[in-house]
C-alpha cells in the first residue's frame, strides 16, 4: 500500500493516477489498446503545504494503455491533455497548471518501479524527500523527470532534467 501512495504521488498526477494505478492490473489482459483516464476532485492534507488543497481537473483528457511482459513486469503508458486547478481551501486563492505528460512507468518483476516522463508531470513529494531531493512538496516540473521506486515505496532514485514551472504550495501561500 505504500508503494501505492508514493507511486500515486510521483507517478504524476497528483494522486488522480491513483484510479489509473488500481485499474492497471485489471487493464493488463485486454491487450494494448488505450483507455480514457477517469479522474475526480480530491483534497490533500495540510501535512504537504501548511493547508488543506483542493485538487480538481480542470481539462481532462488523458488515455492510458498497459502492456504485459515475457519477464513479468508491466508496463504502463500514460499521454495526453490534463490541466489541474488548485485550490487553497483556506484562502480560497486559486491556480490552474498545465499538467500533461508522457509518462512510462515500469513494474518490474520483483516489485520495483521506474518512472520517466516528459512535459509537465505534477509532482507530490513527502516533506522529507521533497527535502532530500532538493525540490517542492506540490509543483509542476517541466522536463524529464525519472524516479525509481523499491518494492516498498521507498523513493531509491528522482531526477529532473528540467526546472519547476509551479511551486503550488508557494503559489496558494
Amino acid at each position: 500500500m505504500r508503494r501505492f501512495g508514493v507511486i500515486v504521488a510521483l507517478g504524476a498526477m497528483l494522486g488522480m493516477l491513483g484510479g489509473v494505478l488500481m485499474a492497471s492490473p485489471a487493464l493488463a489482459g485486454r491487450g494494448p489498446k488505450w483507455e480514457i483516464v477517469e479522474s475526480g476532485p480530491f483534497t490533500l492534507p495540510a501535512k504537504f503545504c501548511g493547508f488543506k488543497m483542493r485538487v480538481t481537473p480542470a481539462v481532462d483528457k488523458e488515455f492510458i494503455k498497459v502492456l504485459k511482459t515475457a519477464d513479468g513486469s508491466m508496463t504502463t503508458l500514460i499521454t495526453g491533455s490534463r490541466k489541474i486547478a488548485f485550490t487553497n481551501l483556506s484562502t480560497g486563492k486559486a491556480i490552474t497548471a498545465n499538467a500533461s505528460t508522457a509518462l512510462r512507468m515500469t513494474t518490474h518483476a520483483d516489485g520495483s518501479v521506474t518512472v520517466k516522463g516528459t512535459g509537465h508531470p505534477a509532482m507530490l513529494l513527502s516533506p522529507a524527500d521533497a527535502k532530500r531531493f532538493g525540490l517542492p512538496t506540490v509543483s509542476v516540473p517541466t522536463g524529464k523527470l525519472t524516479a525509481s521506486f523499491a518494492a516498498d515505496g521507498t523513493i531509491t532514485s528522482l531526477s529532473l532534467r528540467g526546472h519547476v514551472l509551479v511551486d503550488v504550495c508557494a503559489a496558494l501561500s
